[in-house]
This record gives structure tokens, C-alpha cells and sequence, in this order.
């Protein structure tokens, strides 16, 4: 008789089960510890179904290219590279991570059987070759962005996620976070150099969402009751590995570069001053280099994020031509380089008002744009030292 109702039991059970969740799927956000690498900086978003009537586990991951694309360089410079929805077993996902150092949150997301059967239909169908295909943006449609829209838009109510973050937040601020605490500071430096004043822009609250951690963070804070999360766990065993601290810094390089201009130029000799020369023209080019570059950031890529940029401000294009002037007599061209000094100083006393937020490891390179435009205009004085080591015949 004991055995009986054990049966009967588990019977009911089953029964039960299967009237909660008539879908046997399981669907789960996967979020992804930030790797070594500048690309895996900000972490990694995937979408877990588990369908216990097919015995299939797969994650789709919104994150995937294709490097063997035709032309793939130009369009990953002009932001034309099409990423695209991929799906893989779970064990070969998690495997790839554990291997490289990276740990893998889960949260089972809290949906209704018929809710749950949409979204794996919906994803079926997005990675259809016609489907599957989208242009990536950083910042307003990436792999965890989609995957926002996929668990909000299939909620039964428009209940929002809450706020996680605050309420005068922008884009640069949320990247800088992640940039300071993994110590990447050359690569802060490179992206706040092409970055322009659109980066500086207060997000929303679903804005926020657009990093890994903060859609797992806003899940998790509006979990009232289990509305949206059922359970959440890591999938394996993960340390977090310590983050080495940089010596050489960009703020120390610049720095340091300053510091040696400055000393070479009270040398008064013939080499210091043949090498000030050359260090001035090449100074005044990669700096006009560097511009032209910003403006094509700006004007010929699909990049939005790369407009008005502020950095232009120093980094003048016109600088490249000017290079080969450092030593000219010409009246106008003492004048160009009098005049980027005067800018210069302009620029630095408003450095902290513009509407861009400037890196201020920048600083030390603008200092020495400012000494060495006032040394080329002030070198056309024929009574110089240097001027005058420099263009005496042999």
C-alpha cells in the first residue's frame, strides 16, 4: 500500500508539472564575466532554451561575426560589419568561457508556458539565414540590447525594469567604469580620442541595459515576488583573476615626453636644435594625421557616436601641412603656429566646461603642442639661438 501511493504520487506530480508548464522549456540569461581582451572588456550576454521535449540545450548568442568576410576591415572601421545570431550547444558555450577565465551567471527568466513558446519560436525564426543578420552598434543595438527587448517585450504585463544606475549617467561614464577597473587605460585613451560629444548624452533607464551586468543587475532588482527571475546560479566555479596595475600610463608617458622636450630645448647646440626641428614636424604631422582621421570618423562612418568631436580642438588636421613649416620665414606661417599656441591656451582654460567630457591624460600633449607652436613662432626671430644653430652653414 505504501508503494501504491509513492506511485500515485509521483503521478500527480508529473501531472501537476505539466499543467504549470505545458511548453517543457526552460529559457535563461546568460551573463558573462568581462575577459582580457578589449572587445570582452564589458562582458557578454546569451539567451539559454532548454526544451526537455526535443533534449536540446542551446544558447543563441547575438555577438558573432564572420572574419573571413569580404572587405572586413573597412566595414569594421566605417561600422558596416553585420553581426549576427548563432546558436551553439550549451556545454561547448560554457567550455569556451570556463577555458578562458570568464565566469557564466544564469537566471532562469520567469515566463508563462505560451510566453516561453514564443520567444524560442522567435528566435527560430531570427536565425534563418534571411533573418539573422543586423548592423551592431555599441552602444544602441548589441547583443545584449536585442536580448533586452526579447525578455521586456515578452513580459504579460509592461511592467519596466527598474532603474540600476544614476539617473545622470552617460555612455562614457558607464564605459569608463569598466575601463578603470580593469586598468585599461591606453584603451580608455583611444576610445575617448575617437568618441565624441554624443558619448557625453544622460542615458534612460532602458539605455543602461545596453551593458551585460546591468541587464542582470535590473533583473535582479525587479524581482518582486519572482516576476521576472525564477532562480539564478553560477554555472561553475569562478575566481576572478587579480588585475595587474599599468606603470606606464599614458598620463606618465605624455607626461615624461614633456618633461624631456622641455629639457632638450635649453640645450643650446647645433643637434638639439636640428633635432627640435625634426621632432616639430613630426609632432605637427601625426598630430594633423590623427584630425584628418577624427573627420573621417565623423563624416564617413556610420559610426553616430563619433560626431563632434571635440578633440579637434588640438588635434587640427591642417597640422599635417603646417609640419613641413616649422622653420619657414613666411609671415603667415609664423602666424598659424602663433595662433595654435594662443588656441591652445584657450583650450586647456576651458578643458573641463566643454560639452565633451576631454581625457585628461591629454593634458601633458597639449601642453606640449602649446611650447612647441609658441617655439616655431618665436624661432622666426632671426636673433634666436636655435634658430640660428640651426640654419648657420657648416
Amino acid at each position: 500500500m505504501k508503494y501504491f501511493f509513492t506511485i500515485l504520487f509521483f503521478i500527480a506530480t508529473i501531472n501537476t508539472s505539466k499543467a504549470q508548464d505545458s511548453s517543457h522549456l526552460r529559457i535563461s540569461l546568460l551573463t558573462c564575466t568581462p575577459g582580457t581582451e578589449l572587445y570582452s572588456t564589458f562582458g557578454h550576454s546569451a539567451l539559454r532554451i532548454i526544451d526537455s521535449t526535443s533534449l536540446t540545450d542551446y544558447v543563441f548568442n547575438y555577438g558573432t561575426f564572420n572574419f573571413d568576410d569580404e572587405g572586413f576591415y573597412l566595414k569594421f572601421v566605417q561600422g558596416k560589419l553585420l553581426y549576427y545570431l548563432s546558436a551553439e550547444q550549451y556545454k561547448q558555450f560554457a567550455y569556451d568561457y570556463e577555458a578562458e577565465g570568464r565566469g557564466i551567471t544564469e537566471q532562469v527568466l520567469a515566463y508563462t508556458p505560451t510566453q516561453k513558446m514564443a520567444i524560442q519560436k522567435a528566435m527560430m525564426n531570427n536565425i534563418k539565414e534571411a533573418n539573422k543578420y543586423y548592423l551592431y552598434d555599441f552602444f544602441k543595438d548589441n547583443c545584449t540590447t536585442r536580448l533586452r527587448d526579447i525578455i521586456v517585450q515578452n513580459k504579460p504585463t509592461n511592467t519596466a525594469l527598474k532603474a540600476i544606475a544614476p539617473a545622470t549617467l552617460t555612455y562614457r561614464q558607464a564605459i569608463h567604469y569598466y575601463l578603470d577597473m580593469y586598468k585599461k587605460y591606453w584603451s580608455k585613451l583611444g576610445i575617448d580620442l575617437l568618441l565624441g560629444q554624443p558619448t557625453d548624452a544622460v542615458m534612460t533607464a532602458p539605455e543602461t541595459l545596453f551593458l551585460p551586468n546591468n541587464l542582470m543587475r535590473a533583473l535582479d532588482s525587479s524581482n518582486n515576488q519572482g516576476q521576472w527571475i525564477l532562480s539564478k546560479k553560477a554555472a561553475y566555479n569562478f575566481t576572478a583573476p587579480a588585475i595587474q596595475g599599468q606603470l606606464l600610463t599614458p598620463l606618465f608617458c605624455f607626461s615624461l615626453l614633456l618633461v624631456i622636450i622641455l629639457a632638450i630645448s635649453f640645450l643650446v647646440s647645433r643637434p638639439a636644435a636640428y633635432f627640435l626641428q625634426g621632432f616639430d614636424a613630426m609632432l605637427f604631422f601625426l598630430t594633423g594625421a590623427l584630425g584628418i582621421v577624427l573627420i573621417f570618423m565623423w563624416v564617413a562612418t556610420n559610426h553616430a557616436m563619433c560626431a563632434h568631436n571635440y578633440n579637434l580642438l588640438w588635434a587640427i588636421p591642417t597640422h599635417a601641412i603646417m609640419a613641413f613649416f616649422v622653420r619657414s620665414k613666411k609671415k603667415w606661417a609664423r602666424y598659424y603656429f602663433g595662433c595654435t599656441a594662443v588656441a591652445m591656451v584657450l583650450l586647456l582654460l576651458s578643458w573641463f566646461f566643454l560639452p565633451q567630457k576631454m581625457n585628461n591624460d591629454f593634458v601633458p600633449f597639449v601642453l606640449l603642442l602649446l611650447y612647441r607652436a609658441a617655439a616655431c613662432y618665436y624661432n622666426f626671430q632671426p636673433k634666436n639661438k636655435l634658430n640660428y644653430y640651426a640654419t648657420k652653414p657648416s
